[in-house]
């Protein structure tokens, strides 16, 4: 908790975590609440409350655990793996341990009491055919879910709901009276009353209805209840908002740095509402000064506000293809702390002094106040670099962005110098009809506007990290550990299989992967190659050890650019301001202990965003090729496995299965030294990268599945 909150003082003051761990492992044996409160004085109870509260945390988080006989006792000793339940759709599930070993199987047995999400501890009891640890369920320490969204059903005559997540493969009781109105085949929110257990089947009651399976936004609906993605602005933040205004005080101008003469501009997307950063640059001998200016968050947003604890509680903005859920109220997001143009904005700078071979030489921050000069867009942006045209373009901006060209090339080769991975992929776009339903799905390739921002964020973002380094104050790092040592093996393998040369596991650095992707570049499967790549890849994360960023090839790394849409910048402004106005290290609000803890809860909702927009991208994908069955469309073999070949059609990278069953006329055999699926007669082989081209068999919305066949005799 930040220092300035003040806990409450009792006369008998609750034992610490760390206390109640010393006397549990000095007693030897588990012990009853009873005699812990007796072991520390404590009498009453007030302070028997307030000590059950601190060990269902303990229990919580994993430290201890309570027995059948109401005993707490050290997970140590009880040689117990914590973690959380990672569930999957046939039933079964895997325990994903806190200390970051091996996966635990969970049989689908072991499965029954427990969903998708659930902080468990497990014993391990064995292996499984693979050699993977196995465990039995000891414990559920923390329910992940409450509400669940998914469709009701009527099945002889009794009400049951099946979660849309497939990875709870549970079915929801409903009992008499509890449907809430709800009409069988309507997607509706259940609030679990009883959870499941070894012999009985999880209840619930109806506690709103989201409507048909085919209605306007209702994937977005769906995906926004499953992953708990709040929505709705506690009355207490609706209180702090009302204060702000649509104008920035002029009392708040003042003592700041006066930039609202210097053409500072934002380069976004089209459809870009929040506008967190601008830049400006300039000549400056024979390198430049770069400025990046950031939306000074941290002004508005008082650190234990219940603003500030709503920012945590979602800790980013979550895009979709139809809305966005924004971490800040929208007065603030799109108003206040938005870097519109020709409006007076509070900002945090970094002013940049970078070389002429793209090296920072030198960086300063300053809290200021700008006029942003425009909203320019990527496109018109690419459009002015490459000679498109200049008349999207104000004739006064002209020199900054050819400077701004010149500094991004500078940049880019100090990239390839230093050996950051440079997986370019090509992403999607949808494009949604009145009636909310998919249109059209486009490819969106990235231009020299897109990476020259970037590089200018990844500048102010390096700058910030060692600014926190430099000064030693707690602060969250973005972190990416290099590639797990049996996931490269694996990527390894499967490489080497498709006749690529690849380093040995030991010796893995990213210019390696960099050398990978120049041999692929020309192939038809260099899209696939890539995404596999990169799923090979450990998740970068948020924590306040610096371990540096394997990925960008850097030492230190922070997210500082994206206050509006990210809780770990604005802590990163408030390390940096709490410098810039004076204040020492050992005064500031937050400890060590504060930054893991919110580290923690940042990389959870991080991962919980990127989960949600996948399965609205999934069923959109879906819904559209559900018009295109029968359709042909030229793919590419994207991976094979015993039980047929993926394809993904290349214009709306697009992924489905063609089934070894719809290869006709022969026996298909899965060779997995080779990946490839071979026909025992023909010797036909179906390998990675293959073109193919595939007709739409069907399209299952329930399991967001696409089935292909080929299109004619291959």
């Amino acid at each position: 908790m930040p220092k300035k909150r003040k806990k409450k003082a009792y006369k008998h003051p609750i034992p610490s975590r760390n206390e109640l761990l010393d006397f549990l492992e000095k007693s030897g044996k588990p012990m009853k609440i009873n005699a812990i409160l007796a072991n520390f004085g404590l009498k009453g109870q007030r302070m028997r409350s307030l000590l059950d509260e601190r060990l269902y945390g303990m229990v919580r988080s994993g430290q201890v655990i309570e027995n059948r006989r109401g005993e707490f006792c050290l997970m140590a000793k009880l040689d117990l793996v914590t973690g959380t339940v990672s569930g999957h759709r046939d039933g079964f599930g895997f325990v994903i341990p806190d200390d970051g070993s091996d996966d635990i199987y969970l049989s689908a047995r072991e499965m029954r009491p427990v969903f998708d999400g659930d902080r468990v501890a497990v014993k391990v009891v064995g292996t499984d055919r693979r050699g993977k640890p196995e465990g039995d369920l000891v414990e559920v320490l923390e329910r992940a879910v409450r509400e669940i969204a998914g469709q009701f059903i009527r099945e002889r005559g009794i009400g049951l709901v099946i979660p849309d997540n497939a990875k709870i493969s549970h079915r929801i009781l409903i009992g008499k009276g509890e449907s809430g109105g709800a009409k069988p085949g309507q997607v509706v929110v259940v609030q679990i009353l009883d959870y499941p257990t070894h012999v009985e089947q999880a209840t619930g009651k109806i506690i709103r209805v989201i409507g048909e399976p085919g209605a306007k936004g209702i994937a977005t609906e769906i995906a926004i209840q499953s992953h708990a993605i709040p929505t709705d602005w506690p009355k207490a933040v609706r209180s702090d908002v009302r204060k702000f205004g649509k104008t920035v005080p002029e009392g708040a101008k003042q003592g700041r740095v006066d930039l609202r003469d210097v053409d500072l501009v934002t380069i976004d997307g089209a459809d870009a509402r929040d506008f967190d950063d601008a830049v400006f640059c300039e000549r400056s001998g024979k390198g430049w000064r770069l400025l990046v200016a950031i939306a000074d968050v941290g002004h508005y947003v008082e650190i234990g506000s219940a603003l500030d604890k709503e920012a945590i509680r979602r800790g980013t903005s979550v895009y979709f293809p139809d809305r966005v859920v924004p971490m800040l109220p929208e007065v603030l997001s799109n108003g206040l702390c938005s870097l519109n143009p020709k409006v007076d904005r509070l900002c945090l700078v970094c002013d940049m002094r970078v070389s002429e071979t793209g090296k920072v030489t030198r960086s300063t921050f300053v809290e200021a106040v700008m006029k942003s000069s425009a909203r320019l867009t990527y496109s018109q942006v690419g459009d002015f670099l490459e000679g498109r045209t200049k008349h999207d373009v104000p004739k006064k901006l002209h020199g900054l962005l050819r400077d701004l060209q010149s500094l991004y090339k500078a940049f880019a080769k100090a990239r390839q110098r230093r050996g950051a991975l440079e997986l370019d992929i090509p992403g999607t776009r949808f494009e949604l009809g009145d009636d909310g339903s998919i249109a059209a799905i486009r490819l969106v390739e990235r231009n020299d506007a897109h990476r020259l921002i970037e590089e200018c964020m990844i500048a102010a973002n390096v700058e910030a990290a060692k600014f926190l380094r430099r000064h030693r104050i707690s602060g969250l790092y973005r972190v990416h550990a290099k590639p797990d040592p049996e996931r490269f093996a694996e990527l390894r393998l499967f490489l080497l299989s498709l006749g690529l040369k690849v380093p040995h596991p030991d010796h893995v650095k990213p210019e390696q992967f960099n050398r990978l992707l120049q041999q692929i570049k020309d192939r038809p499967d260099s899209v696939s190659i890539s995404m596999t790549m990169l799923r090979s890849l450990t998740h970068a994360e948020y924590t306040p050890e610096n371990i540096g960023h394997f990925g960008l090839s850097l030492d230190a790394y922070a997210h500082f650019t994206s206050p509006i849409r990210r809780y770990p910048d604005l802590l990163v402004h408030r390390a940096i301001r709490h410098i810039v106005r004076g204040g020492k290290p050992a005064k500031y609000d937050y400890k060590l202990g504060d930054m893991e803890r919110l580290g923690m809860i940042a990389s959870a909702h991080e991962r919980r965003a990127e989960e949600a927009t996948r399965d609205v991208e999934a069923w959109l994908k879906c819904e559209y090729m559900e018009n295109k069955v029968g359709e042909e469309f030229a793919g590419v073999v994207s991976g094979v496995t015993n039980f047929g070949v993926f394809v993904q059609i290349s214009e709306l990278l697009i992924d489905g299965l063609v089934h070894v069953t719809s290869l006709a006329n022969d026996y298909y055999h899965f060779d997995s030294g080779s990946q490839q699926l071979v026909g025992e007669r023909s010797g036909k082989k179906y390998r990675l990268g293959d073109a193919i081209r595939v007709k739409v068999q069907r399209v299952d919305m329930e399991t967001r599945r696409i089935d292909f066949a080929p299109a004619k005799e291959q």
